[in-house]
Formats: structure tokens, sequence, C-alpha cells
């Protein structure tokens, strides 16, 4: 029987697979999924993780310019209405919820994962490559989806906590997850070797970033 070929999404998460098991399998998902993190631990979460909305957009937008086809372009859009739209407003009533101040919306102290991801976002942004966009944007979903996926039981009852699990895992983001796997692979196998290799480190620091984020809120 002969082995199927490893796509270079799956071959990308294998690379960093410790770290991928580290942050899908980490203790703030399991309280999340619980419904039991620490109102400080969630605000202090939600606080940092808002603070990549603006390079994630940024991010899209350069994926989106430099997209190989226009129906390429018109998927990322999609996608980026709903980051402007539904996962904002969750932030906004989170954010009123949790009693967070206008400085911590806007201008909080950066923690260190925080600044290191926002100028890897920068990085992929800057390159004008669409293969390296979509190596840290396929990082930033499916890893979300992957731990948001790992609920068996109900939902919380604090809509904090259900409707962050829930922006993850629904059928539309489910989609898109799957179309952005499949659209890294395909624009890697245009791509140079030399373009892979550097997706491929975008994608294994973005991983270990997203591990440090969890970690740091127990620090």
């Amino acid at each position: 029987m002969t082995d199927l070929p490893v796509s270079f999404s799956d071959e990308l998460r294998n690379l960093c697979a410790d770290d991928w098991r580290a942050a899908t399998e980490h203790r703030f998902v399991d309280e999340l999924l619980a419904g039991t993190v620490d109102p400080d631990v969630m605000r202090a979460y939600l606080v940092q993780d808002y603070q990549f909305i603006d390079g994630f957009v940024a991010l899209l937008g350069s994926a989106i310019a430099n997209a190989d086809h226009f129906a390429s372009r018109l998927a990322i859009a999609r996608f980026l209405a709903m980051i402007t739209s539904d996962e904002n407003t969750y932030f906004v009533r989170a954010f009123d919820a949790l009693g967070v101040s206008e400085a911590d919306r806007f201008a909080p102290q950066l923690a260190a994962p925080t600044a290191d991801f926002q100028a890897l976002m920068a990085r992929a942004t800057a390159g004008g490559s669409y293969v390296r966009c979509l190596a840290v944007l396929v990082v930033a979903e499916w890893l979300y989806m992957s731990w948001a996926q790992r609920r068996t039981g109900p939902l919380p009852a604090d809509f904090v906590h259900a409707e962050w699990i829930t922006l993850h895992d629904n059928a539309y983001f489910n989609e898109v997850v799957g179309w952005l796997r499949s659209e890294l692979d395909r624009a890697a196998g245009n791509a140079s070797e030399a373009e892979r290799e550097i997706a491929a480190a975008l994608f294994t620091e973005a991983v270990a970033l997203e591990r440090a984020f969890f970690d740091h809120l127990y620090a």
C-alpha cells in the first residue's frame, strides 16, 4: 500500500508538533473549554489578543493584494469582513462585561509574545509574498480551530467563554480554515524553494509564539 503524500500544511505542522500540541492542549484552553478561566486571566488574555486585530487586518489585506486569483481575493475579503464585524463586536462586549478600561483596550502594555507576534505579522505583510502571508494566517486560524474542536461537553454558561469557542468552531470558520490550508498548499506548490523555506520558518515561529502567548498568562 502506497502512503498518501503529506500536504505542505501538514508537513509544517509536523515540524512543530510539540509546540502545536502544547498550545492546543494548554491549561488555558482546558479552562476555557470548561468555563473556569479566572476572570483576571481571561481579561489579560483578551486585552493582549485584541492587540493583534490591527496587524491581522493588515496581514489579510496583504494576502488580498498578493493573491494570484480573483476568487482567492474574494474568499479572504469575506473572512476579513467577519473579523472586523462579528469578532470585533465580541471583544467590545467582553471588555464591557469584564470591566476593561479604555486604556487597556487600545494602549495596554504589551506582553513579550504579543509584541513578537505583531512583529512576525509585520514581516509576513512586508514580504510582498502570498505564501508568507498564508503561512501565518493558517497558524492563527487552524491552531485555534484545533483547540476549539476539543470541546466535548456543553458550552460554558458565560458568553465570554462560550462565544470565543464558537467563533473558532462553526461551519463557516471551519470551511475557511480548510480553504486556507488548501490555498497554502497550492501557493507553496507554485513558489520557489526559497519561498517555501521562508514560509516554513514563519509557520514554526508563529506556532511557538502561540504557545508562548498562552504560557505568559500563568507566568
